[in-house]
């Protein structure tokens, strides 16, 4: 039987890679964006379903999952990839702004795990994951909006293993605690700097991992940091 994977907030960097894993394990993929238009290489490359979807708000989020019902079907695996950062001193950010960041952070979140967890609910089975950052647990300076919705999004995270996991419905959270490699950035691992990076492919082999734990043993969280940051 094909398994159905969805990710929320695709693009470039870890959810492309992702996708790549997922569809060579075998995996249909359909991958969703605000924009939709810079996944076209991306779902040529794996043959995956593109979506609109705006996740901070929800009737978005609801037309994404009724598209995807008549589209897709069953879904064995859900990643949420979507943020917002909002950067600056604390007295100087823009309420609007922050509340934005907010709203995809963490809200968007919710509203997405919401529905995955109704299917998967009634379905009996399924994995709900999110991709954190080293602001969800460490807060820096200048970075209050994306710390507050990365906090929000791994207590959410939290919170749903305790009570689905029972379920049989494996949730986990990823902690990626570290700079992404990415070329058009100028994030490369040079022989300078071997592996300074975290290369979106070795990630998503951890992602893959934990998808695949027999669930006598799941993880609920697991940080990726490069080998030669420091703690």
């Amino acid at each position: 039987m094909t398994k159905h994977a969805l990710i929320v907030g695709a693009g470039a960097g870890i959810s492309a890679s992702f996708a790549r894993a997922l569809t060579k394990d075998g995996y249909k993929v359909a991958l969703a964006a605000r924009n939709t238009d810079k996944l076209a290489d991306l779902a040529k490359e794996t043959g995956a379903l593109t979506l609109p979807c705006d996740v901070s708000q929800p009737q978005s989020v609801d037309a994404l999952f009724e598209e995807v019902d008549q589209k897709v079907g069953t879904l064995d695996v859900v990643l949420y990839n979507a943020s917002a950062r909002e950067r600056g001193p604390i007295a100087e950010l823009d309420p609007g702004r922050v509340k934005t960041a907010l709203l995809v952070s963490a809200y968007g979140g919710f509203l997405v795990a919401q529905h995955a967890a109704k299917r998967m609910l009634n379905q009996g089975h399924g994995a709900i994951l999110f991709t954190g950052a080293s602001a969800s647990v460490k807060g820096y300076a200048q970075s209050a909006p994306f710390a507050m919705g990365k906090f929000a999004l791994r207590g959410l995270a939290q919170s749903m293993a305790r009570e689905l996991h029972p379920k049989n419905i494996h949730v986990a959270h990823f902690v990626i605690d570290g700079g992404v490699a990415n070329e058009e950035r100028g994030r490369g691992n040079s022989s300078d700097e071997p592996d300074k990076w975290l290369e979106p492919d070795a990630i998503a082999q951890t992602y893959m991992a934990v998808l695949n734990q027999p669930r006598s043993a799941w993880t609920w969280e697991v940080e990726l940091r490069p080998w030669v940051e420091t703690f």
